[in-house]
């Protein structure tokens, strides 16, 4: 998540280059030339033996890589579209519908819930991210319409980055390379409807090139520490991170270089910070809502010896019998630990 966290601020400085500077105003075409580096980074990488091995084809159905790529190429343009036509706070307030989108998709695809502690936490969070960042909601109806449109192709792609990761053993850079052309493809499908006419009358001089090039390597970068972060935590720790990655930007703005966003939004980061930090208490090993149940429901262990013969018996287990009494179903458990 570090790695994830360093890598978005350089891209977020690089970006700003080229669409400001530089002037390259097409966001899909943008989009499109990180993901075609990426893969030829990852074609190398595998000509090297350096791509980790994929998981028997027949564990993951081919829809389920294609419709990773699919969405992931919505998710990815649309994101650069919306930022493009919308004011940041209405592309932030965009930002902030994600959190609930992803925990209302979890719950009708795979039966996942939340604690009320946790539910707390995040609407803390996103309610300290839009005081912070919401400073006008200025938008237009194009510019609103690819904004709401990129909201569930967002959630759905952190769901199922994190779900084959973790569900069916994927790496992320193998993912990445059974994925990314499908990306290209749709990528590719975008570009006339939602990117201006006349990227090819860019100025492609080596100046504008490199600056382009550095965008692309940073996104391969942020592509792969972000699927590096879904595989090992969850769509909504993800979006944390990213909402992290905005409070930290605006803090160190009026820290470091003195800008003023003003009292309202430095409290409204600040309690953003709190609600994240409660939110990393609560997942951490130990602080489940099963946890704290269990403390509820105390049980006393009885640990009994077993004769030596009787343990010899038992394939190599140690000769000790953990006898759990529940004091409130009046039950006996027994297990064997290894």
């Amino acid at each position: 998540m570090s790695f994830n966290f360093v890598v978005a601020v350089g891209i977020i400085l690089a970006n700003k280059l080229v669409m400001g500077r530089v002037g390259f105003n097409f966001p899909i075409f943008l989009t499109l030339i990180h993901y075609t580096v990426a893969w030829i980074l990852l074609a190398f990488f595998k000509s090297l033996s350096l791509l980790p091995m994929s998981p028997p084809s027949k564990t993951t159905p081919f829809s389920s890589l294609f419709s990773l790529g699919a969405v992931m190429a919505f998710a990815s343009g649309l994101a650069n579209t919306s930022l493009k036509h919308n004011s940041v706070g209405f592309y932030q307030m965009a930002k902030i519908a994600v959190t609930p989108t992803i925990v209302l998709a979890e719950f009708v695809l795979f039966k996942k819930t939340i604690s009320s502690t946790k539910v707390m936490a995040l609407a803390v969070v996103s309610l300290g991210v839009a005081i912070a960042t919401v400073t006008d909601l200025e938008f237009n109806l194009f510019g609103a319409l690819v904004a709401v449109a990129w909201i569930i192709p967002s959630a759905i792609n952190k769901i199922l980055w994190s779900n084959l990761q973790q569900q069916a053993n994927w790496t992320a850079l193998a993912l990445m390379w059974k994925t990314t052309p499908f990306t290209v493809f749709f990528l590719l499908a975008l570009m006339p409807w939602l990117d201006p006419p006349g990227v090819l009358l860019f100025k492609w001089d080596l100046t504008n090139s490199s600056a382009i090039l550095i965008s692309a390597l940073l996104g391969f970068l942020l592509q792969w520490s972000g699927a590096l972060a879904l595989g090992a935590t969850s769509a909504t720790s993800h979006v944390v991170l990213g909402q992290f990655k905005t409070c930290v930007i605006l803090l160190g703005g009026y820290v470091i270089f003195g800008s003023d966003p003003g009292f309202i939004s430095i409290c409204g980061a600040i309690a953003a910070l709190g609600g994240m930090s409660v939110y990393t208490w609560l997942n951490l090993p130990g602080k489940s809502i099963d946890h704290m149940s269990n403390k509820q429901l105390p049980k006393q262990n009885v640990t009994v010896s077993k004769p030596k013969a009787e343990a010899d018996d038992g394939g190599g287990e140690t000769g000790v019998t953990v006898v759990s009494v529940d004091p409130l179903l009046s039950k006996t458990i027994t297990a064997n630990i290894v």
